[in-house]
């Protein structure tokens, strides 16, 4: 399918990486003769037709940037039928030919149901930190964010030792605990706290306690390194932190990462990944395919249907779970 245009957007989440994304798009669609737009604060530039020109001068020196230069955000509008059509005249009045949506699995949600409504093709490229997307070993930005994490929890423990202190350290990931998981295996923590395992409050501070105990007899010394998903604990972490703290007579602290975790330099992975998946993006439009994400399964390009399986929550790698058992749960 010879192409003229291509539009791309970033939708939802910023993800380091997602500038490395709109890059590859750009000078893959330019090397096969395309012009290219990128339209701003995702979905909501899309129903306002608002959109910047971009080719390869403006993206020079993107690879190594955070954010997105083309900026992003929610839009509720999207979920209404009348908008979703009025998106598809949009792109259908400037004579694109494919769209490019980097974003997670709500962004995804709104590129299924564009794609049901207009005829030319809607990729997604997942990019997003929590890596909850069913059908690519990795999402653009999760590198980044297990390394901004793993860089926190060993300063952390720096503290956490000097002062023998508990530290309860909130990270990312909404419903999903690969980042909590991961960065806590890569820092050595000494509890990790999933949405996927997690039981109920009084269960899990039982576990906690008893772990605790054990660390303390195992190497005389009362740090204990605690690593949650946010959203996670009932009444949230203040409420643990009181129940700890009560329980071991050990000074408990939170420390919440936040929005640290989206920002940033992208590593060299989130750039490798986000430069294959935004040029195999482009390539599946030249090939006219529809309803597709750009995806990496197995270590090679995939392309995978935006359907209901991919748009369910991923499972937790189960080898990194048997590590979480058999290593960072042993007391």
């Amino acid at each position: 399918m010879a192409i003229k245009k291509i539009a791309v957007l970033t939708s939802g989440g910023d993800a380091p990486g997602m500038n490395a994304c709109i890059r590859a798009v750009c000078l893959a669609a330019i090397s096969v003769g395309a012009d290219v737009i990128g339209y701003k604060y995702g979905y909501n530039g899309l129903l306002k037709q608002e959109y910047i020109p971009l080719d390869q001068y403006v993206v020079r020196n993107l690879l190594q940037r955070g954010g997105t230069i083309l900026h992003s955000a929610r839009c509720e509008k999207f979920k209404h039928p009348e908008q979703i059509e009025l998106a598809a005249k949009h792109l259908e009045d400037i004579n694109v030919d494919g769209l490019v949506v980097i974003g997670g699995d709500g962004s995804f949600r709104g590129a299924k149901k564009l794609q049901a409504v207009w005829d030319k093709p809607v990729i997604g490229v997942p990019g997003t930190i929590d890596n909850d997307i069913t059908g690519t070993d990795y999402t653009v930005g999760y590198h980044t964010a297990i390394q901004t994490a793993v860089e926190s929890l060993d300063k952390v423990r720096d503290t956490a030792e000097a002062f023998e202190r508990i530290f309860v350290v909130d990270v990312m990931g909404r419903e999903a605990g690969y980042i909590a998981l991961n960065s806590a295996i890569s820092a050595g923590a000494d509890h990790v706290l999933l949405p996927e395992t997690f039981t109920s409050a009084a269960e899990e501070l039982v576990k906690i306690l008893d772990k605790l105990d054990k660390r303390r007899k195992n190497r005389a010394n009362k740090s204990h390194i605690i690593v949650i998903t946010e959203n996670l604990w009932p009444g949230g972490l203040n409420v643990l932190a009181d129940s700890l703290q009560a329980e071991s007579g050990v000074d408990v602290r939170i420390l919440t990462l936040g929005h640290v975790q989206r920002g940033g330099s992208p590593v060299w992975q989130d750039r490798l990944l986000a430069t294959k998946l935004g040029t195999y993006a482009v390539e599946l439009i030249q090939q006219n395919e529809k309803g597709m994400m750009s995806a990496i399964s197995h270590r090679l390009p995939a392309a995978i249907p935006l359907n209901d399986d991919t748009l369910t929550r991923k499972e937790l790698n189960t080898y990194s779970m048997k590590i979480r058992d058999e290593i960072t749960l042993l007391g």
